[in-house]
């Protein structure tokens, strides 16, 4: 059966702008993909990522490179082999799993052999700041049960303090974004575990990252930018406790489904990320949250304005994905 692919650039708005350790943003920039044939469409999500020299027009570009391929019938298993690891190759992967459970009429949640999807909670994102607006900010997501506090700048140990006053009930945790180094490393990671941090992610830049393995352990730290796919995650273990798994960094799906087990076999934890987009590139990734200690899947939350139909949430708590969204 001939099958058509399309894909295109969105932009979608944020809510008052979101600031990382490598510069603010007011817009997420995604590309969206569909692939359909006379029975079933599958759409797909993906976040071109400047820090792995992504642009809208290279994913597109690499998308298109796979026209031929996709429209004569290929699957998202072959495409793994056909394609390296990042944000074109998660948009195809997440379109096809999309059109097979469609054509199959089976979840696909089922099809990866996982968990059935609940309802769960997720992460809520306080961007970098200074400590006066960053306690601000905490203050009003206070209700929130789990912030994720993105540090990286100029006096972390004031601003994760900061963060604490303002939501002295939330569990917190921690974003560096590769912003620290091997000098501010233990008078950071001292303020994390002072205000009662869970995790950090990625607190020193991937390539430089070896005085992780001489910390003290008071705080879980995650791999972030170190990892992208399951042959990544063995050499992490001497340095990390756990592994943030998102859908743009490992190609898509079938990658993160490997990873799974693959992070699982090597003791580390899981938590499972997302770039700033629309609830077509989260739900995909919420059928890995049965199988994570921790879920950040808060962009639509983030942006003014979600993708018709998309994810339902709930203060932190989403819905798992419906049929007419995702899967």
């Amino acid at each position: 059966m001939s099958r058509t692919l399309n894909a295109g650039a969105e932009s979608w708005p944020i809510a008052g702008g979101f600031t990382i350790s490598r510069g603010t943003k007011t817009e997420a920039r995604v590309v969206a993909v569909e692939i359909c044939d006379a029975v079933a469409r599958g759409r797909g999500e993906c976040v071109p990522y400047a820090r792995y020299g992504e642009t809208v027009d290279s994913v597109i570009a690499e998308i298109e490179e796979q026209r031929p391929f996709v429209e004569a019938g290929g699957d998202r298993f072959a495409l793994r082999d056909r394609m390296k690891a990042g944000a074109a190759r998660n948009a195809i992967d997440c379109a096809l799993l999309d059109i097979e459970a469609k054509r199959k009429g089976v979840a696909a949640w089922r099809l990866l052999d996982l968990p059935q999807p609940e309802p769960l909670l997720t992460a809520y994102t306080i961007s970098l700041g200074t400590p006066e607006k960053m306690a601000a900010d905490a203050a009003r997501a206070a209700a929130r049960p789990l912030l994720k506090v993105k540090l990286g700048g100029n006096n972390d140990p004031a601003a994760i303090a900061a963060v604490r006053r303002g939501a002295p009930e939330a569990r917190l945790i921690v974003d560096a974004n590769e912003g620290w180094t091997a000098d501010t490393l233990a008078e950071n990671l001292d303020a994390c575990a002072d205000a009662g941090v869970e995790l950090i992610e990625q607190p020193l830049p991937a390539d430089d990252d070896t005085a992780l393995k001489d910390r003290d352990g008071r705080v879980t730290v995650c791999a972030d930018e170190s990892v992208h796919t399951a042959g990544d995650l063995a050499a992490l273990a001497d340095r990390y406790d756990a592994v943030n798994i998102k859908l743009d960094k490992a190609g898509g799906m079938t990658e993160a489904r490997a990873m799974l087990d693959v992070a699982a076999d090597n003791g580390l934890k899981i938590m499972i990320g997302c770039m700033l987009a629309t609830s077509l590139a989260m739900a995909p990734a919420c059928l890995l949250a049965g199988r994570a200690d921790y879920v950040d899947l808060d962009g639509p939350l983030l942006l003014s304005r979600d993708r018709v139909p998309g994810l339902v949430y709930y203060g932190s708590m989403i819905e798992p994905p419906r049929r007419e969204l995702w899967g």
